[in-house]
């Protein structure tokens, strides 16, 4: 896994000559201070292949957050995720953006993860805009029952 997160950080930018070469320790000191934040530390040394389905979720928004951007976009971050690492990755996308001011766009079917985590919400049903609104207002929507549930 560590070698997924330097990869991730040396990708963006760089030739494929310069990918080569050893990790900056500054680089390494960042990869695994996510791992111990994401709560995978324990796995640094495994391969990615031979992770959960919710680890290489977790791994991949380790990944995403190596360059430090200010937005991340996560897309269907729950999918395939058991309820405790699913609990865990929405613990940890609210520590970002309360510690950090971090930005998530996510894209996610499951509602209760969205209605926990997000302020506002956009719901498309085959490409068009259906919906926006607080998650509340989502849940209660007609047309988004409608859309979702064939009623």
């Amino acid at each position: 896994m560590l070698e997924n997160m330097l990869i991730s950080r040396q990708w963006r930018g760089e030739s494929f000559w310069r990918m080569l070469r050893p990790s900056h320790p500054r680089t390494e000191r960042r990869a695994r201070e996510l791992l111990a934040f994401l709560q995978i530390d324990r796995l640094s040394d495994e391969l990615a292949g031979h992770l959960s389905g919710g680890q290489r979720r977790l791994l991949e928004i380790g990944m995403a957050l190596m360059p430090d951007p200010d937005i991340v976009l996560l897309d269907e971050a729950t999918s395939g995720v058991n309820p405790t690492l699913i609990e865990t990755i929405k613990d940890r996308i609210r520590a970002l953006n309360a510690e950090q001011g971090k930005t998530f766009l996510l894209i996610e079917h499951n509602i209760n993860f969205i209605a926990d985590l997000c302020s506002r919400v956009y719901v498309l049903n085959y490409g068009e805009k259906l919906a926006e609104g607080t998650p509340q207002e989502i849940m209660e929507n007609e047309a988004v029952i409608d859309a979702y549930f064939g009623a």
